[in-house]
């Protein structure tokens, strides 16, 4: 009995012990506290990388506008606009003197350097074009001169092809004071009885300055093959002859005889009148506001004179490595804004056809230039430009103009 109470004692003891160890395992500990729920700040994103900005393209830029004039001034302030609008280009400028532009720029590019960009009359460009010297830009301005007149574009234009941007037309005209000149002289006839009484009119006396009056004569340096042919007739001789009486009185007058030289005496009223081209209207209106008034070169007994018509441009060097940005600062240059301020203020005669002509002596430019004659881009006219330039041997030594004739003729066509 007792040994059968211990043993069930003893099994009640295990159990309970059992019992107390399984209770345990099977309570759960209280979960641990959670702080409260915060967002966790976004993690701050480094700021983009940004590459620095393209440094401009630079495209350097002759001009041969002399100190001062108007048209270097009319010029620096369309260069000032540009910078602005042409932030991607940086525009560097170098005047060059205009007996000096051609010769140098030549010889910078044969030597493989020179600028990016020039701009000049297209005295030369037939010879520059066919000697290398200045760029083909037929394709790179395909479909972007809409806006420009054909004269101009035939005056950049060589051979068929294109190797400018036209800026602005030119011809040599009769400028005169209207407060001393009422009426501009028609005719040849009038011009010299004006200047044999006394009134002081500044010929400008320069195979290019006065060309024109060999037609009104009835002269022609070239026949339709470009062969020389100023000895046939009379009319070249008839023309220099004429010439040389206006020097004379010119010389007599103590008068000026080049359009540099006549600058000052016509602005400041002293000369009635100047024979030079439209590059210097800037100047002319300046000084005379109003009073400046402008017509043809006097026609002659055969004809109206006819001026070489010559067409500015920009051209292009065949080193240049930005070209492209050199078309881009060209077509800038030439487009509506620079066009008028280069216009209104130095007197320029836009290539650019959007360009409004509000100015009566643009107009009457344009109207002078009807009869000009466009110079010809053929590789004879260097025969005239070598052998009618001397006429200081007419002018000054006293040869016969029939022999000074003659004898450019035969060098020309030798």
């Amino acid at each position: 009995m007792k040994k059968s109470l211990w043993t069930v004692l003893s099994l009640l003891l295990i159990a309970s012990v059992l019992l107390t160890a399984c209770g345990t395992a099977a309570t759960e500990a209280p979960a641990a506290t959670e702080a409260p729920a915060t967002e966790a700040p976004a993690a701050t994103e480094a700021p983009a990388a940004t590459e620095p900005p393209a440094a401009p393209v630079e495209v350097t830029f002759w001009h041969a506008y002399g100190t001062g004039s108007a048209e270097e001034m009319a010029l620096t302030k369309v260069l000032d606009q540009a910078a602005k609008d042409l932030p991607n280009i940086k525009i560097n400028v170098l005047q060059v003197p205009f007996n000096d532009i051609y010769n140098k720029y030549r010889t910078d590019v044969a030597s493989g350097a020179g600028p990016d960009m020039f701009i000049a009359p297209n005295d030369s460009l037939g010879d520059d074009a066919r000697n290398g010297l200045v760029a083909d830009i037929t394709d790179l301005a395909a479909g972007k001169l809409g806006d420009y007149t054909p004269l101009s574009i035939d005056g950049m234009t060589v051979d068929g092809k294109l190797y400018g941007i036209p800026e602005s037309l030119k011809a040599v005209v009769f400028w005169y004071n209207k407060d001393m000149i009422q009426t501009p002289p028609a005719t040849t006839d009038e011009l010299k009885a004006l200047m044999e009484g006394g009134t002081e009119v500044s010929i400008t006396y320069g195979c290019y300055h006065h060309f024109g009056f060999f037609s009104a004569f009835g002269g022609k340096v070239f026949d339709e093959n470009w062969k020389v042919i100023a000895d046939q007739g009379t009319g070249v001789t008839d023309a220099m002859t004429y010439l040389n009486d206006l020097y004379q009185i010119s010389k007599k007058n103590s008068w000026p005889k080049n359009d540099s030289d006549g600058l000052a005496p016509f602005t400041e009223g002293k000369a009635a009148a100047i024979t030079n081209g439209n590059w210097a209207m800037g100047d002319y209106k300046a000084a005379l506001g109003d009073k400046l008034g402008v017509a043809p070169l006097p026609a002659g007994p055969a004809g109206p004179a006819t001026p070489f018509l010559g067409v500015d441009g920009f051209y292009f060097n065949p080193n240049s490595q930005n070209k492209e940005a050199a078309l881009e600062v060209a077509l800038y240059l030439t487009g509506k804004m620079a066009q008028e301020t280069m216009m209104n203020e130095a007197g320029h005669v836009p290539a650019n056809t959007t360009v409004e002509v509000t100015d009566p002596l643009i107009q009457s430019l344009l109207d002078a230039f009807a009869n000009g004659y466009v110079r010809p881009q053929v590789p004879q006219l260097g025969l005239y430009w070598s052998n009618f330039c001397g006429t200081d041997e007419v002018f000054e030594k006293g040869v016969a103009p029939a022999d000074w004739v003659k004898t450019a003729t035969s060098n020309a066509n030798k």
